[in-house]
């Protein structure tokens, strides 16, 4: 069974160039942060990360040192079991409910588990749903 949560998620936009992901990601370990879930990609030149953590605050001061400005916002964490048809039972709930899914990004977990980050038009809206 799927379970939802509210999450803190980070995004940041740096020009894009060699050895990047290894600077940010240096300077979260340096800062003890974890990172619990991450997406980056390239866009005209720059470099596009969106990731949460397990402290936003700490997360948000390693990366500001590297110059980049971040925004937060809250965003949807569904953990569910690693099977087939788990993530289309979570996207029938939210598409029944009349909720549109802005974007999404996942990876599967070690114990049969995977999670995907959701930012939908109502976050709320689609915790209650899913959890139902």
């Amino acid at each position: 069974m799927a379970k939802a949560r509210r999450v803190k998620e980070l995004s940041f936009v740096m020009p894009n160039r060699q050895g990047l992901l290894s600077e940010v990601t240096a300077a979260l370990s340096s800062a003890k942060v974890n990172i619990t879930s991450i997406c980056a990609f390239e866009m005209d030149n720059s470099a596009c990360f969106m990731l949460t953590t397990d402290s936003a605050a700490k997360a948000r001061r390693a990366i500001s040192a590297l110059g980049a400005e971040i925004e937060s916002e809250d965003v949807v964490a569904v953990e569910m079991p690693n099977r087939v048809g788990e993530l289309r039972k979570v996207a029938e709930r939210i598409a029944a409910a009349g909720i549109n899914v802005y974007y999404m990004y996942g990876t599967t977990g070690t114990g049969g588990r995977s999670t995907c980050l959701f930012k939908t038009s109502d976050d709320r809206k689609a915790i209650r749903v899913i959890n139902k």
